[in-house]
C-alpha cells in the first residue's frame, strides 16, 4: 500500500527546503484526511522530489514534523535505535557496547526533533525518567515508548507528564500517569553535589529545570564574599551554589510561594545559609522604599518564558529591557549580572539589544565575561532554531 503524501505549494517558500524538519498546514496544496492523524507520511516538493518521513496531524499548525530523510517507520526497531542513539550521544559506551548507565545521574535524554523523536522529550533523575509526549503520532505509541525506555535504560520508575498545554495545539489531552500505575511519591534526589525534595509527578515541567545545571556553578565562581541576589529563583539552585560557594549573604525572590517553601527545605537539608521570599521581581526592584538599601554585587535573572508565542514577543522584549534595567540599577560597581531567557522566540540579538539598550539607559559601561547556552544534553539542530531556547550572558558593570 502507497504511502500517503503531502505536496508543498508552488508558490510557498516553506523552510523544510532549507533543512528545517517542520512543515505548516498553510505551505501544502491540502491535507490529508484525519484518519491519519498521528500515522507517517511523506513530504514532496513541487517537483514531486521525496523530502523524507514525517508524523502528521491536521489538527495541529504544524501538519508534519520530519524525523528521517529516508523512507521509515515509528514502530519498536525504529524507537530502540532511535532512543539508544540518543542516550549513547549524552552517555561514553562501555566495552560490551551496553549503555552506561549512573544510577545517580541526571541529565535529558531525548530532546524531539534534535533526536529524530518529534515531540518526545525524556528527563532523568537517577532511577526515574519523566517522558513528555507532545505529538499524536508519540501519544498513539506512549506505551511502546515506554516499553523501549523500560528495556534500554531499565528505571524504577517511568512518569509520564503529559500535562503540558502545547499539547492542546496537537488535539490531545491532558494527564499524568506513570508507567506502573502507582503513585511516584516526593522525594530527596542529589543533583550536582546537592539534594532537592523533587515532585516529578506533580512538580513544575518534569520536576527540575535540568537545562541550567551548568550555570549553576558557572555563576558561583563569582560569588565568593559577595551579596547575591537569585530573582526568579524557583527551588533555589542558584542560591544553593552561591552560599556554598562562599557568598556572604545570598537572597533568592520567587512569585511562588511553592517553590520559596522548596528551596527553604533545600537550603536547610543542604546546611547552607540563604534567605528566599516571595515576591513579584518587577514589584521589589521598583519599590521605592529599597532605595536606600545596600547594592548587589551579583544578580541573577532567570525568568519564566515572557515570549511564549512570537507575537508576544515585542511585549517580552519591554519585560525584559525593565528587568535588567532594574538589576543593572542596584548593581554594586564591578558588579556581575547572570542574565537568561528561554524563550525560543528571542534570539540571541534581541537578547544583546535588551542588554544594550539596559546598560545604555543605566548609564554604565558593560563588558561581557561569559556566553552563555543551554548544554549539550540539549542538542540544537542548526536547521531548526526552536531547538535553541536558553541563552543568557555572564556581564561586568563598571
Amino acid at each position: 500500500m502507497p504511502v500517503p503524501a503531502l505536496k508543498l505549494k508552488a508558490n510557498a517558500k516553506p523552510r523544510v527546503l532549507a533543512g528545517h524538519p517542520w512543515v505548516f498546514a498553510n505551505e501544502v496544496e491540502a491535507l490529508l484526511p484525519a484518519e491519519h492523524d498521528g500515522e507517517v507520511v511523506e513530504c514532496r516538493d513541487r517537483a514531486d522530489r521525496f523530502l523524507g518521513s514525517g508524523v502528521y496531524n491536521s489538527k495541529s499548525q504544524i501538519v508534519w514534523r520530519r524525523f528521517s530523510r529516508e523512507r521509515a517507520v515509528i514502530d519498536t526497531a525504529f524507537l530502540r535505535a532511535a532512543l539508544t542513539r540518543a542516550i549513547a550521544r549524552r552517555q561514553e559506551p562501555i566495552p560490551n557496547s551496553q549503555l552506561q548507565i549512573t544510577p545517580g545521574d541526571c541529565r535529558r535524554l531525548v530532546w524531539s526533533e534534535s533526536d529524530d523523536l518529534p515531540g518526545l522529550v525524556v528527563d532523568r533523575f537517577g532511577e526515574t525518567l519523566v517522558v513528555q509526549i507532545q505529538t499524536a503520532a508519540l501519544e498513539k505509541r506512549s506505551a511502546l515508548v515506554g516499553d523501549v525506555l523500560a528495556e534500554i535504560v531499565q528505571p524504577a520508575e517511568i512518569i509520564f507528564r503529559n500535562d503540558a498545554p502545547i499539547r492542546r495545539l496537537e488535539g490531545l489531552p491532558l494527564e499524568v500517569h506513570t508507567r506502573s500505575g502507582r503513585a511516584w511519591e516526593p522525594r530527596w534526589v542529589k543533583i550536582d553535589g546537592f539534594e532537592y525534595w523533587l515532585d516529578l509527578q506533580g512538580g513544575q515541567k518534569t520536576g527540575f529545570y535540568l537545562d541550567q545545571r551548568a550555570q549553576h556553578p558557572l555563576v558561583a565562581k563569582y560569588c565568593a564574599g559577595k551579596r547575591v541576589l537569585d530573582a526568579f529563583c524557583n527551588q533555589g539552585p542558584f542560591a544553593l551554589h552561591a552560599a556554598r560557594a562562599g557568598a556572604a549573604h545570598v537572597l533568592g525572590l520567587d512569585s511562588a510561594e511553592d517553590a520559596i517553601a522548596a528551596a527553604r527545605r533545600n537550603a536547610e537539608r543542604n546546611g547552607v545559609k540563604a534567605e528566599f521570599a516571595v515576591a513579584n521581581v518587577f514589584d521589589w526592584f521598583n519599590d521605592a522604599t529599597r532605595a536606600g538599601d545596600p547594592l548587589w554585587d551579583v544578580i541573577i535573572l532567570d525568568p519564566p518564558p515572557f515570549a511564549k508565542s512570537k507575537s508576544a514577543l515585542e511585549g517580552a522584549l519591554r519585560g525584559y529591557k525593565e528587568i535588567n534595567l532594574r538589576a543593572l540599577q542596584r548593581l554594586a560597581p564591578g558588579g556581575v549580572l547572570a542574565t537568561y531567557t528561554c524563550s525560543h522566540h528571542m534570539q540571541d540579538a534581541e537578547l544583546r539589544g535588551v542588554l544594550a539598550g539596559a546598560a545604555a539607559d543605566a548609564k554604565r559601561k558593560v563588558r561581557v565575561r561569559e556566553f552563555c547556552h543551554q548544554p549539550p544534553d540539549h542538542p540544537v539542530l542548526v536547521t531548526m532554531m526552536e531547538s535553541e531556547y536558553l541563552r543568557g550572558y555572564i556581564v561586568q558593570a563598571e
